[in-house]
């Protein structure tokens, strides 16, 4: 990496950890006086000074990953999965702690002066254990915090080097999520996908992410997902898994890959 780039790189960095400090601090501000008048000034300041630093980090797209999770620091998600009004304002401190959080893993993980891209796994799972990615977008309310804390096992289990959890954890994640989004468009919705019979709950983990490519729900992500994950369902027998030993570092995180790029297809803030 050239020292110019490199030089850019830590001041950044120095500046989003100097964001991250003054944000803890509102944060207890407002738990202890979240109506006052001086620490809700703070917290806009502070909230505009975060806004102008991603602004820059993702090169002014709207469109860039970061951008994206900055927007929907703000959004509270309805029973339905629409977004609505009335985030509370040591929430959005937390959330946009969160985005800044994901920022440094991804500066601190760069090689080049390539523009700032996605979190890697390796990167991910060595940011600060707090920072989870929420899943709002799912339009089963009670579906949400158990495939975020799945999502948070799949990554901590990638780290410790248990691959098989990790690549069978990815895979249950994925599995709901596409069935959530089929669920959601309903049969009758998906009758353009050319879609077997039976209910979507019967359909296989192969058959369910071959309709939500073909109904526009997903793109072409799954096309990276090893033999080994699209047959996890076959390998499990009675909560046991038949899996341990063989499945590679390599598998373990190209399903999470592929997990993270489905994700990126289902989130309606893309």
């Amino acid at each position: 990496m050239e020292e110019s780039v490199r030089a850019q790189i830590e001041i950044q960095l120095s500046h989003l950890d100097g964001l991250i400090r003054r944000g803890r601090q509102i944060q207890e501000r407002l738990r202890t006086g979240a109506s006052n008048p001086a620490a809700m000034a703070e917290t806009r300041a502070w909230q505009e000074h975060c806004g102008t630093t991603i602004n820059q980090l993702s090169g002014g797209s709207k469109a860039h990953w970061l951008a994206r999770s900055f927007s929907n620091a703000f959004l509270m998600r309805s029973a339905d999965g629409r977004a609505a009004e009335g985030v509370p304002a040591d929430e959005i401190v937390k959330r946009l702690l969160d985005v800044l959080g994901q920022a440094v893993a991804s500066l601190s993980g760069m090689s080049g002066s390539s523009p700032l891209g996605a979190p890697s796994e390796s990167q991910a799972a060595s940011s600060d254990a707090g920072i989870r990615r929420r899943f709002e977008f799912v339009h089963n309310p009670k579906l949400r915090p158990v495939v975020e804390q799945a999502y948070a096992d799949s990554r901590r289990a990638l780290e410790q080097k248990e691959y098989d959890v990790a690549l069978r954890t990815s895979c249950g994640v994925l599995e709901a999520l596409v069935t959530d989004a089929l669920e959601h468009k309903g049969l009758q919705g998906l009758a353009s996908a050319d879609v077997p019979a039976g209910e979507i709950s019967d359909w296989s983990f192969e058959t369910r992410l071959g309709v939500a490519e073909k109904a526009g729900l997903i793109r072409g992500g799954c096309a990276r997902l090893p033999a080994i994950a699209r047959t996890y369902r076959d390998n499990s027998h009675g909560g046991e898994s038949d899996l341990r030993g063989t499945v590679s570092e390599n598998d373990a995180r190209r399903t999470g890959q592929v997990l993270n790029v489905v994700i990126r297809d289902l989130d309606p803030g893309r």
